[in-house]
């Protein structure tokens, strides 16, 4: 059981303010820039990328520029395809898996476009690992994709607030009890389903429901999540982005669950810190589908865009 506790940890934010103005560039437009920009990329083309010339690039928190990363390792496209697009401000993701000298790898990005002009390009990779499931980058869960009507649409601070009140959950209260989560909430995790799981095989955690599982307190192992980001809210389909470090300290050696001690796995017994992009979809103001993607990164590292 120790040990599956441990394995579902890795989902998940500066919180965003309010757009100044709206971007010329609409939905179908911000999309077509990560559509070029991720051929650009499988070409080692960055002439082909739109980049404004004093554009910053990030891979993995480090500012590699187009010189380097999946720039010149990339080598094929991803045909799993999640958009999420913020027109207000002129920024566009996307969560899919691409190829890396023909390895699958997960990849999280980031644009920023002014004047049809790419100025920010962050990027997060997860070279696969035993945890992630590849085959599983088949197509986007309906429900991530689904329009919400707009009688029904929550304003940009209140679906910040809901994805914040997720992190604050883990780190904080240890517990669901102030997280609005859905019943059917479902998280994945580089391709992993790591809460709601209907796999006869999957651990007893995974199959657990999202506000169950924060309700075990294993996050006591969780000690702060920090650098919250929350760069693209797509308030059209109720999804919001987040950006965020896991750190843990490698100093609770055990937690209680169900009154019973559950012992800590020796990979949460040493520093170590998760860089996560992570996408909620929050429909009737709880959340409902979670998509992730991470990587362990040095303890303590930065995001290289906060402030």
């Amino acid at each position: 059981m120790a040990a599956a506790v441990i394995s579902i940890l890795g989902t998940v934010c500066s919180h965003a303010q309010a757009p100044a103005t709206k971007s010329d560039c609409d939905r179908h437009c911000l999309q077509g820039f990560i559509d070029n920009y991720l051929r650009a990329l499988v070409v080692h083309d960055p002439a082909l990328a739109s980049l404004a010339p004093n554009a910053k690039v990030t891979e993995n928190g480090q500012d590699l520029g187009e010189q380097h990363g999946l720039w010149k390792t990339a080598s094929a496209d991803s045909t799993y395809r999640l958009y999420f697009a913020d027109p207000d401000t002129g920024q566009v993701g996307f969560i899919g898996q691409m190829k890396e000298n023909d390895v699958p790898v997960q990849v999280a990005l980031r644009l920023k476009v002014v004047d049809k002009q790419i100025t920010e390009a962050e990027t997060i990779v997860s070279r696969t690992t035993s945890f992630a499931k590849p085959g599983n980058f088949v197509k986007p869960p309906p429900v991530l994709v689904e329009a919400v009507p707009p009688t029904n649409r929550i304003s940009r601070a209140e679906m910040i607030r809901i994805a914040d009140s997720y992190f604050t959950g883990l780190d904080t209260d240890h517990s669901g009890k102030n997280v609005p989560f859905d019943p059917d909430c479902q998280r994945r995790e580089d391709g992993n389903i790591s809460a709601n799981s209907s796999d006869p095989n999957a651990s007893p955690m995974q199959r657990m429901g999202c506000k169950a599982q924060f309700d075990t307190g294993f996050s006591v192992i969780v000690t702060k999540v920090r650098d919250r980001r929350f760069p693209i809210v797509d308030v059209e389909r109720g999804l919001v982005y987040a950006e965020v470090f896991f750190d843990h300290t490698g100093m609770v050696s055990s937690f209680k669950m169900n009154g019973k001690d559950v012992e800590v796995g020796p990979d949460y017994r040493r520093p170590k810190t998760f860089q996560i992009g992570e996408l909620f979809k929050i429909s009737n103001g709880k959340i409902r589908q979670i998509e992730a993607v991470l990587l362990d990164v040095p303890y303590g590292m930065k995001s290289g865009w906060s402030e």
